[in-house]
């Protein structure tokens, strides 16, 4: 189903898809790509919205850094100096987080208008992304599809070709609240992971693959999220064709489950340690799952490329699940 949720400054309007299946409900916009609210029931039977998110297009526009359930590129997380050579050539970027760019600068996907079409159990957006945008090279056609399996899991499948040389990285900015208010860090997290990327002091990789033995990083069992996290962990699993699970968030109080799957080798934790004191969600209100390849890639040789070439197809998958513990 789809409704008219808003329109902006130049009367273009803002639709909302709603997704149903197997007792999932999930909301869509075309703004941004955004995943508005998820709903799923919890011990009790009872649905409550488990991400943070805005009831009004207004909401969205008045606070876009934190990016609540965003789609976000053209390169999702930061590449350092707010640059990168690529064959050759040095291409210049927006240091909307001096001194670095961070998810594809202020005029990233995530604050532009996507065209929509229904399919099977969801809809696909779709857009271009021309040459130049935000300093990226290459005009890219790119397409973002939501679906519900049958048992209520969110798929998104990302698509993007180029006419010439580029570098891609898309992700899903949406933060986890499973009990569907109050602070998150009660939430107990478990992720596949044995190492990370250690970051410097402008939260930029040194290129080392640091084990997460003995260290507060080291959630390879479940225990409690806490607070103070904005880190990439290297999935044990790598790059995969098809979509593996890599983490499960788990609520005890509701009982909710979130499952994580994706084809990408790694994942963003952030506990939202730094919301605006003006938003209506306090610090540490929701927990940020952000399936991606390592930040800075472009300048870094060493990790799993973001390249893409004309010919090529860059795809990428992320599911999540549901489930109810008693």
């Amino acid at each position: 189903m789809s409704e008219l949720f808003g329109t902006l400054s130049d009367g273009s309007p803002v639709h909302r898809w709603t997704l149903e299946r197997a007792g999932v409900r999930v909301r869509v916009l075309t703004y941004g790509g955004i995943v508005q609210s998820v709903e799923v029931p919890g011990r009790d039977r009872q649905a409550v919205d488990v991400v943070l998110g805005f009831p009004g297009l207004e909401g969205y526009l008045a606070h876009p850094q934190p990016h609540f359930g965003a789609l976000v590129g053209r390169y999702a997380n930061r590449i350092g100096g707010a640059r990168f050579a690529l064959d050759g050539r040095v291409f210049p970027l927006e240091p909307n987080n001096p001194p670095n760019s961070l998810h594809g600068g202020d005029g990233g996907f995530d604050k532009r208008l996507w065209d929509a079409e229904p399919v099977e159990h969801g809809v696909r957006l779709a857009r271009v992304s021309e040459d130049g945008e935000e300093g990226f090279p290459g005009r890219l056609e790119v397409s973002a599809t939501f679906t519900l399996g049958p048992e209520g899991a969110l798929r998104i499948a990302y698509e993007a070709t180029t006419d010439a040389p580029t570098v891609v990285n898309l992700t899903n900015h949406t933060y986890w609240n499973l009990s569907g208010s109050g602070n998150a860090g009660g939430h107990e997290l478990r992720i596949a992971a044995s190492r990370l990327t250690p970051v410097d002091a402008d939260l930029i990789p040194t290129g080392e693959l640091a084990p997460v033995d003995g260290t507060r990083f080291d959630f390879r069992a479940p225990r409690k999220v806490g607070a103070g996290y904005d880190h990439n962990f290297v999935l044990d699993k790598g790059v995969t064709d098809a979509a593996v699970e890599v983490a499960e968030l788990y609520d005890p109080a509701s009982g909710r489950a979130l499952t994580v799957s994706t084809t990408e080798p790694g994942l963003q934790l952030y506990t939202a340690d730094h919301l605006d004191p003006s938003l209506p969600f306090a610090p540490g209100d929701g927990v940020a799952l952000e399936t991606q390849h390592f930040p800075d890639s472009p300048n870094r040789p060493e990790f799993p490329s973001t390249e893409l070439r004309p010919g090529g197809v860059y795809r990428s998958e992320t599911v999540y699940g549901f489930a109810v513990r008693d």
